[in-house]
């Protein structure tokens, strides 16, 4: 009786596990689902009943209003709050069950949400202004915040293939990979995700509080810039409704919004005016990612591909499962391909990302530094508020050639750009920290490496030049430049030597951004007809050797 009932028992078990594991996916599975809110029949009939939702202006009765005074935490605070949470996304582990001590989501490279840098090398400095020194004018270049995949990218292609597959009858997903039977893809494309719009909101907010005070130096109202892409104009908009608040902001500054298309000039979008920044010297970025993935990828390949029985499973579909995992994370909280990769992997799913940077978007791509520069002239054209007359690279001279548009007389200055730019500006500003690891390796990752995108330009990355008197009056004395908070050292730019406090003298720094306007040949950058391979490869300046 007793090995009877250990027989029905175990064929018990088998019908219950013959049930449980499907004998192929749905034929749903990597299809894409979208939903659009509000549904068209709502929005269409909304005005006929609006009247019977008046705004607070009409309804009146806000009961008391008194303002208070403008925060400067930045130069009266003990010490800032750094930036290192990311709520409402979940921290996902890894397969080998490191993620207590390993974080991946710094792993992310320009995925992961922006997080405060410690230190470029300056280790006592501090985002706080120098004892000593008042606050003049800040600068602000930032990059949107977290958003979909850009379009056809890989995790879109992987979920493709996955939903081709699955329409066919060939796809079953078992062990780890199981979920992908009746996975869709959730993502849109290159929107910002409610988490992105998160990051620019809170960065206003704490832009306000740092800076507010320089406010009460503008004699009109501010004008700050970004470009008409979606993801750009949210952009835009979160970070002055934080800023100013979400009943003001939309009378409280104006907003220039530079047509972000081929045939239109904008320096917060250079690389349309760069046809070199459109051929194979910029594909040299994906040439190193894909070699390295060659190399990180094997093993996960051939782990994954006994789980899909069928399925041609390339080195391209693990990046873009990899790739899934930020993704899905920024957009949805969580995501169910994180914790398929172990700790190496998300090293090197970071250091993939860190290579087509470098060669594709920063110091070691030749047609970088003219991309970045038509900023620095802007910078200077505001420094020195002088009103540029020529204009011979990206600029684009109906906007800043007008006062109204790009005005010189500004205590704070905000514009709203791509991880892209800022990874431009830095080489073609001379930052030159960054390349002191040299170019990076295609077959390991360095030990000394100084180049990482996570603290270059991740989701809503923010590069801040902080104009002070040292010490405090009116005139501004010294200049500073702080990247993710971390303070960056000028050693690189002309006569600005090495400063505890990353100061330079406000005269020593503009003459050293106009030699580098002078150094960066944006004509022959970006127009000349040059090759270069990565096998030659040992720029770490941002232009083509001359």
């Amino acid at each position: 009786m007793l090995l009877l009932a250990a027989f029905v028992s175990v064929a018990l078990a088998r019908q219950i596990s013959a049930a449980v594991v499907p004998s192929k996916a749905s034929s749903f599975a990597g299809s894409t689902s979208t939903f659009q809110f509000p549904p068209a029949d709502v929005t269409s009939t909304a005005t006929l009943i609006n009247s019977f939702f008046p705004d607070a202006s009409e309804v009146g009765f806000a009961g008391p209003t008194p303002t208070g005074d403008e925060a400067e935490s930045v130069a009266t605070a003990p010490a800032l709050s750094p930036v290192k949470g990311y709520f409402p996304l979940v921290r996902p582990d890894t397969s080998d069950r490191k993620g207590k001590d390993f974080n991946v989501v710094e792993s992310w490279a320009n995925l992961s949400p922006m997080q405060s840098v410690k230190s470029f090398g300056l280790d006592s400095a501090t985002e706080m202004i120098p004892e000593g020194c008042k606050i003049n004018q800040v600068f602000l270049l930032h990059r949107h915040g977290a958003r979909y995949p850009t379009s056809g990218s890989s995790p879109s292609t992987f979920a493709a293939d996955v939903h081709s597959a699955a329409g066919n009858g060939t796809f079953l997903a078992t062990g780890p990979l199981e979920f992908l039977n009746t996975w869709t893809y959730k993502l849109g494309a290159e929107l910002l995700t409610p988490f992105g719009r998160e990051q620019l909101f809170n960065l206003g907010v704490g832009f306000r509080v740092k800076y507010g005070d320089l406010l009460k130096n503008f004699t009109g109202l501010p004008v700050w810039r970004t470009t008409s892409e979606a993801r750009m104009v949210d952009s835009a908009l979160h970070f002055a409704a934080g800023f100013f608040g979400v009943q003001s902001y939309q009378s409280s500054y104006h907003q220039v919004i530079e047509i972000e298309e081929e045939g239109f000039n904008s320096t917060l979008v250079p690389w349309d005016q760069c046809p070199n920044a459109n051929n194979d010297i910029y594909t040299l970025g994906d040439d190193a990612t894909k070699a390295w993935n060659n190399v990180y990828l094997v093993d996960a390949q051939k782990r994954f591909a006994q789980y899909l029985p069928g399925f041609n499973l390339t080195i391209d579909d693990v990046a873009g499962m990899q790739a899934l995992c930020p993704y899905e994370t920024v957009a949805l909280g969580y995501s169910a391909f994180c914790d398929l990769f172990t700790e190496e992997e998300w090293k090197g799913f970071a250091y993939g990302i860190d290579l087509n940077f470098w060669y594709g978007d920063g110091p070691g791509n030749p047609a970088v530094s003219a991309q970045g520069i038509g900023w620095v002239q802007e910078l200077v054209s505001r420094l020195t508020k002088t009103r540029i007359t020529t204009f011979d690279s990206t600029l684009n001279g109906t906007i800043v050639g007008n006062n109204v548009t790009f005005p010189l007389d500004q205590p704070i200055y905000v514009d709203a750009s791509h991880d892209t730019v800022i990874s431009a500006v830095l080489p073609a500003m001379n930052f030159t920290f960054f390349a002191a690891g040299g170019p990076l390796p295609l077959d390991h990752i360095p030990e000394n490496q100084t180049y990482k995108t996570r603290e270059i330009a991740p989701f809503a990355s923010r590069l801040v030049g902080q104009v002070l008197s040292c010490p405090a009056s009116d005139t501004p004395t010294h200049i500073r430049w702080l990247l993710n908070d971390g303070v960056l050292p000028l050693t690189g730019i002309q006569g600005c030597g090495y400063d505890s406090n990353g100061l330079c003298e406000f005269d020593t720094f503009i003459a050293g951004m106009k030699q580098r306007i002078e150094e960066v040949d944006f004509v022959f950058d970006c127009f000349a007809n040059y090759s270069l391979s990565l096998d030659n490869d040992t720029i770490t300046n941002g232009q083509f050797p001359q």
